[in-house]
Protein backbone atom coordinates (compact mmCIF):
# COMPACT_ATOMS: atom_id res chain seq x y z
CA UNK A 1 0.00 0.00 0.00
CA UNK A 2 1.30 3.44 -0.83
CA UNK A 3 0.13 7.00 -0.97
CA UNK A 4 0.77 8.95 -4.13
CA UNK A 5 1.95 12.54 -3.94
CA UNK A 6 3.14 15.00 -6.47
CA UNK A 7 5.19 17.99 -5.48
CA UNK A 8 8.08 18.82 -3.22
CA UNK A 9 6.01 21.05 -0.94
CA UNK A 10 3.34 18.43 -0.35
CA UNK A 11 5.93 15.81 0.50
CA UNK A 12 7.65 18.10 2.99
CA UNK A 13 11.05 17.31 1.51
CA UNK A 14 14.22 19.17 2.41
CA UNK A 15 16.97 17.68 0.27
CA UNK A 16 20.46 17.22 1.70
CA UNK A 17 23.07 19.05 -0.39
CA UNK A 18 26.05 19.45 1.97
CA UNK A 19 28.80 17.10 0.79
CA UNK A 20 30.56 17.02 4.17
CA UNK A 21 27.38 15.77 5.87
CA UNK A 22 26.87 13.20 3.11
CA UNK A 23 30.45 12.03 3.65
CA UNK A 24 29.89 11.77 7.42
CA UNK A 25 26.83 9.59 6.89
CA UNK A 26 28.78 7.45 4.44
CA UNK A 27 31.57 6.87 6.97
CA UNK A 28 29.13 5.82 9.69
CA UNK A 29 27.29 3.44 7.36
CA UNK A 30 30.60 2.00 6.11
CA UNK A 31 31.43 0.95 9.68
CA UNK A 32 28.26 -1.20 9.82
CA UNK A 33 27.53 -4.51 8.16
CA UNK A 34 24.76 -6.03 6.09
CA UNK A 35 22.30 -4.67 3.53
CA UNK A 36 21.21 -1.02 3.55
CA UNK A 37 17.63 0.25 3.73
CA UNK A 38 17.35 3.90 2.76
CA UNK A 39 14.38 6.02 3.79
CA UNK A 40 13.28 8.72 1.34
CA UNK A 41 16.24 8.79 -1.07
CA UNK A 42 14.77 11.64 -3.13
CA UNK A 43 17.18 12.38 -5.95
CA UNK A 44 19.83 10.01 -4.62
CA UNK A 45 22.21 12.35 -2.75
CA UNK A 46 22.93 9.52 -0.30
CA UNK A 47 22.04 6.57 -2.53
CA UNK A 48 24.81 7.13 -5.05
CA UNK A 49 27.75 7.37 -2.62
CA UNK A 50 26.35 4.52 -0.51
CA UNK A 51 26.09 2.34 -3.63
CA UNK A 52 29.90 2.50 -3.92
CA UNK A 53 30.09 0.32 -0.80
CA UNK A 54 28.91 -2.55 -2.98
CA UNK A 55 26.26 -3.68 -0.47
CA UNK A 56 22.63 -4.38 -1.41
CA UNK A 57 20.51 -1.24 -1.05
CA UNK A 58 16.73 -0.98 -0.90
CA UNK A 59 15.68 2.66 -1.34
CA UNK A 60 12.07 3.39 -0.41
CA UNK A 61 10.81 6.54 -2.16
CA UNK A 62 7.20 7.75 -2.03
CA UNK A 63 7.43 10.09 -5.05
CA UNK A 64 6.81 7.91 -8.16
CA UNK A 65 8.68 10.24 -10.53
CA UNK A 66 11.78 10.38 -8.35
CA UNK A 67 11.61 6.64 -7.73
CA UNK A 68 11.53 5.93 -11.46
CA UNK A 69 14.36 8.32 -12.21
CA UNK A 70 16.55 6.98 -9.37
CA UNK A 71 15.98 3.38 -10.46
CA UNK A 72 17.22 4.28 -13.94
CA UNK A 73 20.36 6.01 -12.61
CA UNK A 74 21.63 3.51 -10.01
CA UNK A 75 23.51 0.19 -10.39
CA UNK A 76 21.94 -3.23 -10.21
CA UNK A 77 22.49 -3.84 -6.50
CA UNK A 78 20.22 -0.86 -5.72
CA UNK A 79 16.50 -1.66 -5.60
CA UNK A 80 14.20 1.37 -5.64
CA UNK A 81 10.73 0.78 -4.18
CA UNK A 82 7.95 3.31 -4.81
CA UNK A 83 6.20 3.06 -1.48
CA UNK A 84 5.34 4.95 1.69
CA UNK A 85 8.06 3.84 4.11
CA UNK A 86 5.52 3.63 6.94
CA UNK A 87 3.96 0.69 5.08
CA UNK A 88 7.26 -0.95 4.13
CA UNK A 89 7.96 -4.33 5.70
CA UNK A 90 11.58 -4.80 6.68
CA UNK A 91 12.87 -8.30 5.94
CA UNK A 92 16.00 -10.25 5.17
CA UNK A 93 19.15 -10.44 7.20
CA UNK A 94 20.00 -7.68 9.72
CA UNK A 95 21.51 -4.53 8.28
CA UNK A 96 21.47 -0.74 8.60
CA UNK A 97 18.75 1.84 8.01
CA UNK A 98 19.78 5.26 6.74
CA UNK A 99 17.90 8.33 5.66
CA UNK A 100 17.20 12.03 5.62
CA UNK A 101 13.82 11.71 7.34
CA UNK A 102 11.16 14.27 6.28
CA UNK A 103 10.72 16.44 9.35
CA UNK A 104 6.92 16.23 9.36
CA UNK A 105 6.91 12.42 9.71
CA UNK A 106 9.87 12.06 12.08
CA UNK A 107 7.92 10.68 15.04
CA UNK A 108 5.85 8.26 12.99
CA UNK A 109 8.98 7.08 11.15
CA UNK A 110 10.81 6.46 14.42
CA UNK A 111 7.84 4.51 15.80
CA UNK A 112 7.75 2.41 12.62
CA UNK A 113 11.48 1.79 12.75
CA UNK A 114 11.66 0.86 16.43
CA UNK A 115 8.90 -1.70 15.90
CA UNK A 116 10.55 -3.20 12.80
CA UNK A 117 12.81 -6.28 12.92
CA UNK A 118 15.88 -7.15 10.85
CA UNK A 119 18.12 -4.14 11.46
CA UNK A 120 21.03 -3.54 13.80
CA UNK A 121 21.84 0.16 13.32
CA UNK A 122 20.16 3.27 11.96
CA UNK A 123 21.71 6.54 10.81
CA UNK A 124 19.00 9.18 10.62
CA UNK A 125 18.99 12.89 9.83
CA UNK A 126 16.19 14.43 11.91
CA UNK A 127 15.42 17.77 13.58
CA UNK A 128 18.08 18.83 16.06
CA UNK A 129 15.78 18.90 19.07
CA UNK A 130 14.34 15.51 18.16
CA UNK A 131 17.86 14.04 18.00
CA UNK A 132 18.67 15.50 21.43
CA UNK A 133 15.47 14.25 23.04
CA UNK A 134 15.82 10.77 21.58
CA UNK A 135 19.35 10.55 22.99
CA UNK A 136 18.17 11.78 26.40
CA UNK A 137 20.10 15.06 26.22
CA UNK A 138 18.29 17.67 28.28
CA UNK A 139 15.69 15.11 29.29
CA UNK A 140 14.41 11.95 27.62
CA UNK A 141 11.03 11.61 25.97
CA UNK A 142 8.43 8.95 26.72
CA UNK A 143 9.20 7.30 23.38
CA UNK A 144 12.88 7.02 24.24
CA UNK A 145 12.33 5.73 27.78
CA UNK A 146 9.94 3.05 26.50
CA UNK A 147 12.52 1.57 24.10
CA UNK A 148 15.81 2.38 25.85
CA UNK A 149 16.33 -1.15 27.21
CA UNK A 150 16.50 -2.42 23.62
CA UNK A 151 18.11 0.49 21.74
CA UNK A 152 20.96 2.94 22.26
CA UNK A 153 20.68 6.50 20.91
CA UNK A 154 23.64 8.76 20.11
CA UNK A 155 23.78 12.26 18.64
CA UNK A 156 26.65 12.26 16.18
CA UNK A 157 26.56 15.92 15.14
CA UNK A 158 24.44 18.99 14.56
CA UNK A 159 23.63 19.76 10.92
CA UNK A 160 23.03 23.36 9.86
CA UNK A 161 19.71 24.07 8.19
CA UNK A 162 21.78 25.53 5.34
CA UNK A 163 22.77 21.94 4.48
CA UNK A 164 19.27 21.46 3.00
CA UNK A 165 17.36 22.76 -0.01
CA UNK A 166 14.89 24.27 0.47
CA UNK A 167 16.24 25.59 3.76
CA UNK A 168 14.05 24.49 6.71
CA UNK A 169 13.34 26.65 9.74
CA UNK A 170 15.41 24.51 12.15
CA UNK A 171 18.77 22.73 12.18
CA UNK A 172 19.04 18.99 11.77
CA UNK A 173 20.80 16.40 13.89
CA UNK A 174 22.52 13.19 12.89
CA UNK A 175 21.07 10.50 15.16
CA UNK A 176 22.63 7.03 15.38
CA UNK A 177 20.49 4.22 16.82
CA UNK A 178 21.87 0.79 17.67
CA UNK A 179 20.03 -2.31 18.77
CA UNK A 180 21.48 -3.56 22.06
CA UNK A 181 22.99 -7.06 21.77
CA UNK A 182 21.62 -7.83 25.25
CA UNK A 183 18.46 -5.98 26.36
CA UNK A 184 18.49 -4.30 29.75
CA UNK A 185 14.94 -5.54 30.42
CA UNK A 186 13.27 -8.84 29.51
CA UNK A 187 9.56 -8.01 29.91
CA UNK A 188 8.79 -5.53 27.12
CA UNK A 189 5.02 -5.01 27.42
CA UNK A 190 4.90 -4.79 31.21
CA UNK A 191 7.93 -2.49 31.31
CA UNK A 192 6.46 -0.16 28.70
CA UNK A 193 3.14 0.05 30.55
CA UNK A 194 5.07 0.96 33.70
CA UNK A 195 7.07 3.68 31.94
CA UNK A 196 3.93 5.20 30.49
CA UNK A 197 2.28 5.21 33.92
CA UNK A 198 5.27 7.00 35.42
CA UNK A 199 5.59 9.55 32.60
CA UNK A 200 1.89 10.42 32.62
CA UNK A 201 1.40 10.12 36.38
CA UNK A 202 0.69 13.00 38.71
CA UNK A 203 2.83 14.03 41.62
CA UNK A 204 5.58 16.38 42.71
CA UNK A 205 8.70 14.54 41.64
CA UNK A 206 9.45 10.86 41.18
CA UNK A 207 8.74 9.77 44.74
CA UNK A 208 5.16 10.99 44.61
CA UNK A 209 4.63 9.85 41.03
CA UNK A 210 5.88 6.33 41.76
CA UNK A 211 3.72 5.88 44.85
CA UNK A 212 0.58 7.76 43.76
CA UNK A 213 0.37 6.98 40.05
CA UNK A 214 2.53 3.92 39.33
CA UNK A 215 1.53 1.75 42.28
CA UNK A 216 5.03 1.44 43.72
CA UNK A 217 5.09 0.83 47.49
CA UNK A 218 6.49 3.85 49.31
CA UNK A 219 9.37 1.89 50.97
CA UNK A 220 10.46 0.51 47.58
CA UNK A 221 10.38 3.97 46.00
CA UNK A 222 12.33 5.55 48.87
CA UNK A 223 14.96 2.81 48.88
CA UNK A 224 15.47 2.95 45.11
CA UNK A 225 15.84 6.74 45.06
CA UNK A 226 18.31 6.62 47.96
CA UNK A 227 20.34 3.74 46.51
CA UNK A 228 20.70 5.37 43.09
CA UNK A 229 21.23 8.92 44.31
CA UNK A 230 18.13 10.25 42.55
CA UNK A 231 16.47 13.27 44.22
CA UNK A 232 12.87 12.75 45.27
CA UNK A 233 11.82 15.75 43.17
CA UNK A 234 13.53 14.48 39.98
CA UNK A 235 11.28 14.00 36.95
CA UNK A 236 10.85 10.89 34.77
CA UNK A 237 12.68 12.61 31.91
CA UNK A 238 15.80 12.91 34.13
CA UNK A 239 16.45 9.16 34.37
CA UNK A 240 19.00 7.35 32.21
CA UNK A 241 18.45 4.05 30.40
CA UNK A 242 20.28 2.15 33.13
CA UNK A 243 18.27 3.87 35.87
CA UNK A 244 14.97 2.98 34.17
CA UNK A 245 16.06 -0.65 33.95
CA UNK A 246 17.16 -0.67 37.61
CA UNK A 247 13.90 0.97 38.67
CA UNK A 248 11.91 -1.66 36.81
CA UNK A 249 13.90 -4.46 38.46
CA UNK A 250 13.23 -2.93 41.89
CA UNK A 251 9.51 -2.74 41.15
CA UNK A 252 9.38 -6.18 39.54
CA UNK A 253 11.44 -7.89 42.22
CA UNK A 254 11.37 -5.71 45.36
CA UNK A 255 13.80 -6.57 48.14
CA UNK A 256 12.25 -7.91 51.33
CA UNK A 257 11.93 -4.98 53.73
CA UNK A 258 12.88 -5.56 57.42
CA UNK A 259 10.02 -6.00 59.84
CA UNK A 260 9.36 -3.04 62.14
Amino acid sequence: MSRQFGGRHELGQNFLVDQSVIADIGRIVAATEGPILEIGPGDGALTRPLSRLGRPITAVEIDPRRAKRLAEQTPGHVTVVNEDVLFHRVGGRPGVVVGNVPFHITTSTLRWLLAAPHWQAAVLLVQWEVARRRAGIGGASLLTARVWPWFEFEVHSRVSKRAFRPVPTVDGGLLVVRRRPTPLVAERDAYQRFVRAVFTGRGYGLREILTRSAGVPAPVAREWLRTHGVPANALPRDLTAEQWAALWRSVRHPRRMPSP
